[in-house]
C-alpha cells in the first residue's frame, strides 16, 4: 500500500476510536496518566527557571501516526544520516580528506568550540564516534519530513517515550488489541547490544556502566531509568578511578574495571586533568584511559563538532561524499548568519524564522521568530 493511502488508512481508523469514545474519557484518562507520572517521578527539570524547577513529561493522549511503509523510508534516511555524520567524525579526527577536497573549511572544522585536539588520530572501535543519536524531525507535507538538528552529544529523551508508551498500552489497551502498531519496549535491550559491541577488543564479557552527573541533572531520571533496565550500574564520577590507564569502578568487593561507559556528562566535565579542572563530575585520568583503548565512551568525546548549528548544513554533503548516496531526508533551509548576504536576509525575515546558537544544544539560547516580540 503507498504510503499515503496507509496513512490516510490509519488515521480515518484513529478517528473513528476515538469518536467511539465516551464523553470525557479522553480528559479522565489524562487525568489518570498525569498521576500515574507523577507517582512514578517522571519528571524533567528546566534549566533557569524560577518557578517549578520539576515538571511532568509531557504526554499527547492523541497518538501520532505513521504508515509502515513511512517509517521504513525514515529509517532508511536516519541511518543513513548517521553513517554519514559517523564517517565524518573519523574523517576529521584523522585525515580530513572532506576539508582536503574543500567540501567544509579547516576553520569550520578546526576552530569549532567543540572540536576536540585530544582526539586527534585516535582510533574508536568500528570508528564509531556516535552510538546513540537524536534526530529532530518535522513533517512538512503528508509524506515528506525535515531534518530539524542532530544530536549527538548526549542525546536526551528516549525513556518519556517508553513511559508513554507504557502508559498508552495501560489507558488504551483497545487500541493495541485492534491494531498492529510496532513495538518500542525492546529499546534497552538495544542499547545495552550496541554497548557491549562499543567495547574494546578482546573483551568477551564488557562491563557497563551509565555514568550521570548526579540526581540534581535534568534527565536524571532517565539515567536511572536505562541503567535499570539494561541491568548495569548507575554510577558517578567519584564512584570510578583510572589506574595504569584502565578505569576501575568501587564496589564492595573491591575494584572492579569498567569496560563501557555510557556517559551522560558533557565533554567539559568528564575529565577534571584535560578539560575543565573545576569539574567534580568527571574522572581524573579518563581520557588517558580511552585514547589508549582501555575503556569505550558512548558518545564518544568531540561528537559535538557534528552537530553544531553551522556543520548542519554540510550534511547533505557528507551523504554524498562519504557515501555516495543521495541523501533520503532533507534539511531545513538554514541561513547563516556569518555571511552578510544571509544575515541581511534573516534581519529582514525574523519573524518567520528561527534562530540558533552555532554551539547550542538541547533547545537553549534559541529565538523563535513567530512567538517573539
Amino acid at each position: 500500500m503507498p504510503a499515503m493511502a496507509q496513512f490516510v488508512k490509519f488515521t480515518n481508523l484513529t478517528h473513528a476510536w476515538l469518536k467511539d469514545l465516551p464523553d470525557g474519557t479522553l480528559k479522565r484518562r489524562n487525568a489518570e496518566a498525569e498521576l500515574l507520572f507523577r507517582r512514578l517521578g517522571i519528571t524533567f527539570a528546566v534549566y533557569g527557571e524560577t518557578d517549578d524547577v520539576e515538571r511532568l513529561i509531557p504526554f499527547d493522549i492523541v497518538p501520532r501516526i505513521f504508515g509502515a511503509s513511512e517509517w521504513q523510508r525514515l529509517e532508511l534516511g536516519l541511518k543513513q544520516r548517521v553513517r554519514a555524520l559517523n564517517a565524518f567524525l573519523h574523517d576529521i579526527y584523522h585525515d580530513q580528506e572532506i576539508i582536503k577536497a574543500g567540501i567544509i573549511s579547516a576553520h569550520q572544522v578546526l576552530d569549532n568550540g567543540q572540536y576536540r585536539p585530544e582526539m586527534q588520530g585516535v582510533d574508536l572501535p568500528n570508528q564509531v564516534y556516535a552510538h546513540i543519536a537524536g534526530i529532530d524531525l518535522v513533517r512538512v507535507a503528508e509524506n515528506d519530513f525535515y531534518v530539524l538538528e542532530d544530536n549527538l552529544r548526549t542525546p536526551s529523551g528516549v525513556s518519556y517515550m517508553l513511559e508513554n508508551r507504557k502508559t498508552m498500552m495501560r489507558l488504551f489497551p483497545e487500541l493495541f488489541v485492534k491494531h498492529t502498531i510496532e513495538p518500542v519496549e525492546h529499546y534497552p535491550q538495544m542499547l545495552l547490544n550496541t554497548l557491549r559491541e562499543a567495547a574494546p577488543p578482546n573483551v568477551a564479557y564488557p562491563v557497563i556502566v551509565v555514568m550521570t552527573p548526579g540526581s540534581y541533572n535534568s534527565a536524571y531520571f532517565e539515567h536511572a531509568y536505562l541503567a535499570s533496565q539494561m541491568g548495569v550500574e548507575l554510577v558517578e564520577g567519584q564512584d570510578l578511578f583510572v589506574h595504569q590507564q584502565k578505569v576501575y569502578m568501587h564496589t564492595t568487593e573491591g575494584p572492579q574495571q569498567v569496560h563501557v561507559i555510557y556517559r551522560r556528562v558533557d565533554d567539559d566535565f568528564i575529565d577534571p586533568r584535560v578539560f575543565r579542572p573545576d569539574s567534580t563530575l568527571g574522572v581524573p585520568g579518563l581520557m588517558d584511559a580511552y585514547c589508549s583503548g582501555n575503556v569505550a565512551l558512548a558518545n564518544g568525546v568531540g561528537t559535538g563538532v557534528a552537530d553544531d548549528k553551522s556543520t548542519y548544513l554540510f550534511v547533505p554533503e557528507m551523504i554524498r561524499f562519504y557515501l555516495g548516496e543521495t541523501p533520503l531526508l532533507s534539511n531545513v533551509p538554514t541561513w547563516r548568519l556569518s555571511e552578510p548576504e544571509d544575515l541581511k536576509y534573516a534581519l529582514a525575515h525574523l519573524p518567520e524564522l528561527v534562530v540558533k546558537e552555532v554551539q547550542g544544544s538541547g533547545g537553549y539560547g534559541m529565538l523563535v521568530g513567530p512567538t517573539s516580540t
